[in-house]
């Protein structure tokens, strides 16, 4: 897939961009949480439509699981972002971001570390 037409590219680039002010101004070293709610403090300021931990229900079968999933935020309606405050991402992050893009039917995912001396961040396309 080119730059040209990476999914979400613009909604995309205003998040991790605010998700970067956040790392700025917050450095590293504070919980997901405080990350988190500085994010949704951005989100706001900037216009940026999100739910915070929205659920999301797991099927099996045609029959919903009583398991389920909460993302950290969905924006616009299409994109999850899971905060990880961590030394340093593994597969098992992606996987869990797989793991709510496959729940919620949205297509792409980030994953971002607030837990390294610069912001660091992947988009996870389903």
């Amino acid at each position: 897939m080119t730059e040209q037409n990476l999914i979400y590219k613009e909604e995309a680039y205003k998040v991790i961009g605010l998700c970067m002010e956040v790392h700025k101004y917050l450095g590293k070293g504070h919980n997901e949480k405080v990350y988190g709610d500085a994010l949704e403090l951005e989100f706001l300021a900037n216009h940026i439509p999100f739910v915070r931990e929205q659920k999301y229900t797991i099927e099996y079968k045609g029959v919903k699981l009583p398991s389920y999933y909460y993302s950290d935020f969905t924006v616009y309606d299409s994109i999850i972002i899971e905060l990880k405050a961590i030394q340093t991402l593994s597969s098992s992050e992606t996987k869990q971001v797989l793991n709510y893009l496959a729940a919620s039917k949205c297509k792409l995912g980030l994953l971002v570390n607030f837990g390294e001396n610069s912001l660091k961040y992947q988009r996870i396309i389903l």
